[in-house]
């Protein structure tokens, strides 16, 4: 009970002063975190996140988060913003790249665990925050061009890493229980068929429903909102009922509503910097809690992939997927540096200990992905704004 009334103090002050924070090098999920940790130490202790209850109940806001931002992000960028051809490229090309690089890492630092648990790890660390990243879209002093290039791939690159986790635990469960290679096969393409249809059909015919009631002025504005999100939900749950995954119904769901309610995600942008920005803020909260026991633990190994991913792992797919562009080295480096992990990877790593429970090597990848966030979170959080406002003026005196 105190965590969470601790919990509602910060928030409290965080959104009394949120104006004069704004003005300073640091970004709000660093607050929450260490004011996570900081309860940690004080009244909560060891956490377990592989168990009930904490499992549960971290899991369960960091799923609903997930969710609602895969869908609301997905309706905002769309379909269209694949014209932007350097978002194009990181998202084909960049990011599978990412994924791979970062199994092969894994691989070779960590030798000791099954090169699925690799691919884990390298799945889970890929897609970007948008949340984090928005110290960086919102300076106008940046160009148009990378503000946008950032915004879209942070919005639809966490949607693209669901698939390849999902591959990776259907091979860790035919493994773990002895099944036939086909049987990975089955239950990748149960989740992600199921997934797709289910998003596709809920999608159109929620937003076909919305739209119509709004032709016909039988939907008051707020309530339209309130209708998209229900079709989120609805993704998600249908989905998961019919052995689909429901992210990948949730994210595909998006994209419809997008293209059949052309303004859809003009109406969520509100849900996104209020709702969702207290779902964001809860998990980084409980992830302060969850992470403090794993501290005590990290090596040497852990620390050394957290810095590789936040930097080569990023960066070098980032570079290979931007030949052609014309793009100068600065802005590569800029983009493959605002990659911030966050929200996203630590739904992956929850969903991935929910579907396979224990596995070998799970407090490695537990720690990595964790400590990667943490690293990520403070990294990028003090970096954004002196590293921004470096690039602009640099880019408008070679302009």
């Amino acid at each position: 009970m105190f965590e969470i009334l601790f919990f509602f103090i910060i928030l409290l002050l965080v959104a009394v002063f949120s104006g004069l924070i704004g003005k300073l090098p640091i970004s709000f999920q660093m607050i929450f975190i260490l004011a996570g940790m900081f309860i940690g130490w004080l009244v909560t202790g060891y956490v377990d996140v592989s168990k009930p209850p904490y499992s549960t109940i971290i899991f369960l806001i960091a799923e609903i988060a997930l969710v609602l931002v895969l869908f609301s992000d997905a309706s905002r960028v769309g379909l269209k913003a694949l014209k932007n051809n350097i978002s194009t490229r990181l998202l084909t090309i960049g990011l599978p790249l990412t994924i791979f690089l970062g199994v092969i890492i894994a691989t070779l630092i960590f030798p000791s665990i099954p090169w699925w648990v690799a691919g884990l790890i390298g799945a889970a660390l890929a897609p970007t925050d948008a949340a984090l990243g928005q110290i960086v879209v919102q300076n106008k002093k940046v160009s148009e061009r990378i503000r946008s290039t950032i915004e879209i791939e942070s919005g639809l690159n966490d949607g693209g890493s669901v698939p390849f986790l999902l591959l990776f635990i259907s091979i860790g469960i035919a493994a773990e229980a002895f099944k036939p290679s086909v049987y990975f096969i089955q239950v990748l393409l149960a989740q992600v068929g199921f997934g797709t249809l289910v998003g596709l059909g809920v999608g159109i015919g929620g937003g076909w429903m919305v739209l119509k009631a709004r032709e016909k002025e039988w939907i008051t504005p707020n309530f339209q909102r309130i209708a998209f999100l229900a079709i989120a939900v609805l993704t998600f749950l249908i989905a998961d009922e019919l052995g689909g995954s429901g992210f990948i119904a949730a994210f595909i769901g998006g994209l419809a509503v997008g293209y059949v309610v052309k303004d859809a995600g003009k109406i969520l942008i509100d849900f996104s910097e209020t709702e969702g920005q207290l779902l964001n803020l809860t998990v980084f909260f409980l992830l302060g809690i969850a992470i403090l026991p794993l501290l005590h633990t990290l090596t040497w190994q852990i620390i050394l992939y957290a810095i590789l991913s936040l930097t080569i792992i990023r960066m070098i797919p980032v570079a290979i997927s931007l030949i052609g562009t014309k793009l100068g080295l600065d802005s590569i480096l800029f983009i493959g540096w605002f990659g911030p992990r966050g929200l996203a990877s630590i739904v992956l790593a929850l969903l991935a200990l929910q579907e396979l429970k224990v596995f070998p090597g799970d407090n490695i990848f537990l720690s990595v992905v964790f400590v990667t966030v943490l690293l990520s979170v403070f990294a990028h959080g003090f970096t954004a704004s002196p590293l921004s406002n470096i690039y602009a003026r640099k880019n408008k005196q070679n302009n």
